[in-house]
């Protein structure tokens, strides 16, 4: 009940106000007028005391005056004039609106933090002897080994060492079906194990595990409103100065001018006040703005804020990263050629002595193919890491060097065995060099396949009129294919990762707005010099903190639902802002000709307030883009 009524407590005093509105009317003849204002002033003082003191801290910290004021001013206005009956509607129904919003707002809230309840606050931790003892999971340490029991939930990311289980993972990434894990796979934070029991070695300390990160991008978020908030936000304080004026200017013109009298001056000054008050289009933007993002929660799309939401609307064209984005990451070694007359066993000690000390991925699929036929291993050895390149290392007075065509000499590379790299390149196929002392003896060829979903996300987004950009380090040869199989518009063969910014910029200028998606260390400045930096869940922490959007279940095929998601909130926006500005003209027009009173006005003023708050929350709604 105690919860309820924080929840709830605007519509409780909302009601009360409202009960004694009810009761003023009934019996406001039999008991007097001092006695009829006592009962409205108490609706006044209970129904608007939230909005009033919102209204006037709001005014006093921004120096601004807002929509709440003027409400305040119109109930005062009414009352002084005798119309105690219609003043009390107006506060009622304002703070209908009020409470209405805020639900609203709160409910959009509660759609993207809700997954936070299921972080886990207890585990089981697993002691050396066989023991277990139930810890804080915050109290975790890496490589802590941890019991997972059927029922219970992961209480930090890690890796299973013991057991197979399925996790539920909906809480992570909005899959409803249990995904199978066994000894090997990685398991985060918040997933419940739904089958066996398994143990778990923690890999990430519990500020930095997937839930941890979530809950910084979903605060972000909150607080970052889209540019259309920003501008209502800065209208409404010149809107405010304008309408007083214009009720000032209608305070003694019309008496004057048309011969009214001052009652009925006054009286059409406090109802021009009400309707033209800016609340429906104040609330336009905001609710809408939220319920889109929730929504985007929902499907594993987090954006970390409104505005970023709303500059996907004016994406032209999208860059990809290849690795690790449209393909799988990891590549398989599939063919492996020698020059003649020499010590292949060398080469293949040396190549795994090299490759093993390598972050990249075609150096971990090198190691994993051949670390089985390795005789002699090369411990004493310093590599040098060439970004972009290769690496390369000095071993009994001679060079080393593992990489790209341009790190051991373009010329020698391309002529190793009668041009057998155009074949190779030419079947989508990453070619790697080895060479001693400036003499290619080796090459291996891998390939990366493509994710199953980066063909239909590709096709999607070309069906939205958006250009598709691959930018790749491989050569010419390797990205065409693989942009053939793909069917994107373009590709930017040959790009290092200092160059990606300036592939962004020179694509801006072709394109305009333009999105990057990345997911690894050296995709962060493009991202964050995108319109839009779009990224993958499980890159890298740099990735996910410098992009705008990230997907946290990496599927690409989430960009096209933002994007429509980004359009929906566009005209849902813009509808709310017609819709709101054409009630305020008519009801002001209505009110100059004398053919609405204070009810009626109330009544059309804050039932479109209502409107345009639902109506936003239709993004709440799933779409199909």
């Amino acid at each position: 009940m105690k919860e309820w009524m924080k929840r709830n407590w605007q519509f409780v005093t909302t009601g009360i106000s409202g009960i004694l509105i009810i009761v003023g009317w009934l019996v406001g003849n039999e008991v007097g007028d001092f006695w009829t204002a006592v009962i409205f002033l108490s609706a006044f003082v209970i129904g608007g005391f939230e909005q009033a003191k919102e209204g006037i801290q709001a005014t006093i910290k921004t120096k601004k005056l807002n929509v709440e004021l003027l409400m305040i001013l119109a109930a005062t206005g009414a009352s002084i004039i005798g119309y105690w009956f219609e003043g009390a509607i107006l506060i009622f129904i304002f703070s209908v609106s009020g409470a209405l919003e805020t639900y609203t707002t709160n409910k959009s809230k509660r759609e993207i933090t809700k997954l936070m309840a299921f972080q886990p606050e207890r585990a089981f931790l697993l002691l050396p002897n066989g023991d277990l003892k139930e810890i804080a999971a915050k109290d975790l340490q890496l490589d802590d080994m941890v019991l997972v029991r059927p029922g219970e939930s992961v209480p930090i990311d890690g890796v299973i060492v013991r057991g197979s289980t399925t996790l539920n993972e909906a809480a992570i990434n909005g899959e409803s079906v249990p995904a199978m894990k066994s000894a090997g796979s990685e398991v985060f934070g918040g997933t419940v194990n739904v089958s066996s029991a398994i143990t778990v070695k923690v890999t990430q300390t519990f500020d930095n595990t997937i839930f941890s990160k979530i809950i910084r991008l979903v605060e972000t978020a909150q607080s970052e409103p889209s540019k259309t908030a920003r501008f209502i936000e800065r209208f409404e304080d010149a809107y405010v100065k304008a309408v007083l004026l214009f009720v000032l200017v209608m305070m003694f013109l019309p008496h004057f001018a048309l011969g009214w009298s001052w009652n009925e001056t006054f009286y059409r000054a406090m109802v021009l006040l009400t309707v033209a008050s800016p609340c429906a289009l104040v609330a336009s933007v905001t609710p809408a703005t939220l319920a889109a993002i929730s929504n985007g929660a929902r499907h594993g799309i987090l954006f970390k804020g409104g505005v970023h939401l709303e500059n996907l609307r004016g994406i032209k064209a999208i860059a990809f990263d290849k690795t690790g984005t449209l393909t799988n990451g990891t590549p398989v070694l599939t063919d492996r050629l020698f020059a003649e007359n020499v010590d292949k066993q060398e080469i293949i000690n040396m190549v795994v002595a090299l490759e093993r000390q390598s972050l990249h991925p075609l150096a971990a699929a090198i190691t994993q193919d051949l670390d089985a036929e390795v005789t002699k291993n090369i411990t004493e050895i310093e590599i040098t890491d060439v970004p972009g390149w290769g690496v390369q290392a000095d071993y009994k007075g001679e060079i080393w060097q593992v990489g790209k065509a341009g790190f051991v000499g373009t010329e020698s590379a391309r002529e190793f065995l009668s041009g057998a790299f155009e074949k190779l390149a030419s079947e989508g196929k990453t070619v790697v060099y080895v060479a001693k002392s400036g003499v290619v003896l080796a090459m291996f060829a891998l390939k990366d396949t493509c994710r199953p979903e980066a063909m239909r996300t590709i096709k999607a987004l070309q069906a939205k009129g958006i250009k598709t950009i691959m930018v790749t380090g491989d050569n010419e040869q390797t990205g065409a294919a693989i942009q053939a199989e793909l069917g994107m518009d373009q590709v930017v063969s040959g790009c290092l990762p200092e160059k990606k910014v300036d592939v962004i910029k020179e694509l801006s200028v072709s394109y305009g707005s333009v999105a990057m998606v990345g997911d690894g260390i050296n995709d962060a400045p493009a991202l964050a010099h995108a319109a839009v930096g779009i990224a993958m869940g499980k890159g890298t922490d740099i990735a996910m903190e410098t992009a705008d959007v990230v997907l946290m279940k990496n599927d690409l095929e989430k960009i096209p639902y933002a994007f429509a998601l980004s359009k929906r909130l566009y005209w849902i926006s813009w509808q709310n802002i017609c819709f709101a500005i054409a009630v305020i003209l008519v009801l002001i027009t209505a009110n100059v000709f004398q053919l609405i009173n204070l009810p009626f006005g109330v009544v059309g003023h804050e039932g479109s307030t209502i409107l345009v708050i639902l109506n936003g929350l239709r993004l709440l709604k799933s779409n199909q883009g």
